[in-house]
């Protein structure tokens, strides 16, 4: 059911051959999205029916959405600089139409999207019609005008020079080349996929963390338990790193490690915290700030030992942050504690489970034009939670 997307593309030295590539790529996803509507009827959301859903998913929550900003932040302001007379003139009446277009698209797209997810895990068959016979007529009327009008200019005034900017600008939006100092103040990724609103979120932060988290997950997210935790020593000096949330509850959010490590010296000294979850494929963060407590005894023995034997020797072995002389040495302390210890290691007393009890939880959505959505939860003194917006 759904079109292959594996076909030569041309390489960034021609960057006008990239977007053409890329309206094809479209249309097969295109192509994709009305089999589907065809198909569901019949055969309901099985395997197939699944697997292209999460394809059309994919394709659209972030190839597409790269390929609006090359326009919108690249090519279009580079003609804009070029162009003059009649050129000028065209660009005048073109690009607001074809801004517009995207702002259509992507909230066609946002409608969409939301029956897709149900498709794309098996939870519901239906696709509106109307709803997928207005993207995919936009995105091709859309395309058609770019290929007839934005393409041939660009083919026309840019020099080699100016292609030469251009495909690096959009090598660097998908991470695929270094960006000078110049360039990399102008890199930046537009974000569309989603809006947040006061009357979205759940009047638990909690369960809306929950909320967005199963999110995370459906739509593939890499890592989405992965977050960084920044803490404070004594002295007020911050460091963070990315560590792996492994519970969350009502009572908070927890991690396990090395209660001697850096980060357990520093919670030692000063107990607060900040979490940070950042998952850019659904173009959302969670900030989560609060005291930090340890785990009780069960709880830590209880995660310690439904690790893997040999992550559990690591722990015993490893005197994390501590500096050592070589791999060679980590290699023969762990080898020592695995002849010592040998299947059934005992947790050491220095490793076990923080805590962050949350006081503020701040959930971001990215939006266009950095104007994001920012709603914050903070903790009153009765324990309840208060709900406002920030600015951006």
């Amino acid at each position: 059911m759904s079109e292959s997307l594996i076909d030569t593309a041309p390489d960034f030295s021609q960057p006008i051959a990239v977007l053409k590539h890329c309206h094809d790529r479209i249309r097969k996803q295109l192509t994709t999205l009305r089999n589907l509507l065809e198909h569901l009827p019949a055969h309901g959301a099985d395997a197939a029916a699944q697997k292209a859903a999460q394809a059309v998913l994919k394709y659209f929550g972030n190839a597409s959405v790269l390929h609006h900003a090359d326009e919108e932040y690249d090519l279009i302001p580079m003609l804009q600089a070029t162009a003059r007379d009649a050129d000028a003139a065209l660009l005048a009446t073109l690009v607001p139409e074809i801004l517009a277009d995207h702002e259509r698209m992507d909230a066609d797209w946002a409608i969409l999207k939301v029956t897709l997810d149900q498709v794309a895990t098996g939870l519901d068959s239906v696709l509106d019609p109307a709803g997928v016979t207005r993207f995919t007529d936009a995105y091709e009327a859309h395309m058609a005008k770019e290929e007839a009008n934005l393409a041939p200019m660009a083919k026309r005034l840019f020099s080699p020079d100016q292609m030469a900017v251009l495909g690096r600008a959009m090598q660097q939006r998908r991470g695929l080349a270094p960006a000078s100092g110049a360039e990399l103040a102008s890199l930046r990724q537009d974000y569309s996929q989603a809006t947040l609103m006061e009357t979205d979120v759940l009047a638990d932060p909690i369960a809306q963390f929950a909320k967005w988290f199963d999110e995370a997950i459906k739509a593939q997210v890499n890592e989405p338990n992965a977050m960084s935790v920044a803490t404070v020593d004594a002295g007020g000096k911050p460091s963070s790193r990315i560590v792996l949330i492994k519970q969350y509850d009502a009572r908070g959010f927890t991690w396990y490690t090395n209660y001697d490590s850096q980060k357990g010296q520093q919670l030692q000294a000063n107990p607060q915290a900040a979490l940070l979850f950042f998952w850019s494929e659904v173009e959302r963060q969670v900030r989560i700030e609060g005291k930090v407590v340890r785990t009780s005894e069960a709880e830590s023995d209880q995660y310690f030992y439904s690790r893997p034997v040999k992550s559990q020797l690591a722990a015993i072995a490893s005197q994390q942050s501590a500096p050592i002389a070589s791999r060679q040495q980590m290699e023969a302390n762990f080898d020592a504690v695995a002849s010592e210890q040998g299947e059934h290691p005992k947790r050491p007393a220095h490793w076990g489970g923080f805590r962050v009890v949350p006081e503020r939880i701040e959930f971001w959505q990215g939006r266009r034009s950095r104007f994001h959505d920012r709603i914050v939860y903070v903790r009153q003194a009765d324990g309840s939670w208060a709900i406002e917006r920030l600015q951006p």
